[in-house]
């Protein structure tokens, strides 16, 4: 049985996932290899809440082309790319079934790549480089960039580093291949790389039928002073996602199982709860005294700071980034506040449990198998949880946070907040 994994947000699922999925059965040759994709949960790489909840974009990506979908834990999807990374493919590793791992690329030379994995990011010269650039003032990612650039230069690695380590998405390519590198130590998973096709991963306008997730979202957002009108959000997204993804989303808004979030109402929920926390300072990346600074911006709000008719954010991050915190951090660091995780969170480097979001006939063959051979329990829905935490500190920790993560989210998509105690996983014929 081959089985590709994917990491993947899906937020929503549109053209290009659907292209990567395909792409990657044509690689290795086999129509009915079953695809895995692992998705961020409520909360996003960038820190910020989904457009819609997991269930839905998991119903997404099994009605186009994906068999079973699995869930990263908030304390890993809401991460640094490389935190991100290790624990996305740590979990598709424990699955026991996994036999390809294909992600998409912004650039055509893999090879260097591949290359640049072969750098050691733990090395205590590699960390002194980078040390040293960020007593600059400059932020964690250029630093890094700039230190492996270096690094390169010393092996003689030639290429156009520049545009690489400039992309996001290569940045993550570069950590799934680094995270595969430490857990498949016998290199028994194949690496699928497939160039993106279409816009750029994060820009801002949908310029063809393979808009990025940003642009798709901002397009959504757009549509908030309408009351995200379903028919003016099928009227700008048609042709960016396939039919039956934007059907889902909008099926699933229509009969209630979700509202759109505003985005909005949830940062001023995070400036409240910055001006009214006592030890913000303990919070998950809230180091680099990014703890102070935000508690002097949120002294500092004044009317019309966080807009209401901002509902994308755009100039309210104007107004919130700085050279040495990048959004990102920003956002994370937030929803870390907000969701409870403070940084002993981080001393768990691995998913300790692998979360079912959904499956098709396909994939509940593999599911089987998985219960075979998995190295991390499988959980359908939260009460699994609720034995299998009395005897294991980090699945305790983890499912509490990811309660918690949940209860934001459902918030933010107008449902009670304890909706996640019901949800079980999507099942499509």
């Amino acid at each position: 049985m081959r089985v590709i994994g994917i990491v993947a947000e899906f937020n929503p699922f549109h053209n290009g996932h659907e292209y990567l999925i395909k792409k990657a059965r044509e690689i290795v040759n086999d129509p009915r290899a079953i695809v895995m994709p692992i998705i961020s949960g409520f909360f996003t790489q960038r820190g910020l809440p989904a457009i819609c909840p997991p269930q839905v974009r998991a119903r997404q990506a099994l009605l186009c082309g994906a068999d079973v979908v699995i869930e990263l834990p908030f304390s890993f999807s809401a991460a640094p790319s490389s935190r991100f990374a290790e624990g996305a493919i740590s979990e598709l590793v424990s699955t026991g079934v996994v036999t390809d791992l294909a992600f998409g690329v912004d650039v055509d030379d893999t090879d260097l790549l591949m290359k640049l994995a072969q750098i050691d990011q733990t090395s205590d010269q590699f960390n002194m480089s980078l040390n040293e650039l960020i007593s600059t003032g400059i932020s964690f990612p250029q630093a890094r960039a700039e230190a492996i650039k270096s690094a390169a230069k010393a092996k003689g690695i030639d290429g156009d580093l520049d545009t690489l380590l400039s992309s996001p998405n290569s940045i993550l390519a570069l950590d799934y291949l680094l995270a595969l590198k430490k857990i498949d130590k016998r290199n028994r998973i194949n690496i699928i790389m497939i160039k993106r096709e279409g816009d750029a991963f994060s820009s801002m306008e949908a310029e063809s039928s393979f808009a990025s997730a940003t642009a798709i979202r901002k397009l959504i957002s757009d549509t908030a002073s309408d009351n995200f009108s379903r028919s003016l959000i099928a009227s700008k997204l048609t042709g960016l996602m396939p039919d039956i993804s934007l059907g889902v989303m909008l099926s699933k808004n229509s009969d209630g199982a979700f509202s759109f979030p505003n985005y909005v109402d949830y940062m001023r929920t995070c400036i409240t709860t910055v001006n009214s926390s006592s030890d913000i300072e303990k919070v998950a990346y809230m180091t680099d005294d990014l703890s102070g600074y935000l508690k002097n911006f949120a002294g500092d709000i004044r009317p019309g700071t966080i807009s209401d008719t901002d509902f994308a954010l755009k100039d309210f991050e104007k107004k919130l980034s700085t050279k040495r915190y990048t959004l990102s951090r920003i956002y994370r660091a937030l929803a870390s506040m907000m969701a409870g995780q403070d940084s002993s969170y981080l001393n768990i480097k691995r998913p300790p449990y692998i979360r079912v979001l959904g499956f098709n006939s396909e994939g509940k063959y593999c599911l089987k198998v998985m219960g075979k051979c998995a190295k991390a329990p499988i959980i359908n829905r939260p009460s699994d949880c609720l034995e299998l935490q009395s005897g294991n500190d980090d699945i305790k920790k983890i499912f509490e946070l990811d309660m918690r993560a949940s209860a934001i989210g459902w918030k933010l998509y107008g449902k009670d907040i304890a909706s996640e105690w019901e949800s079980i996983p999507v099942i499509v014929k």
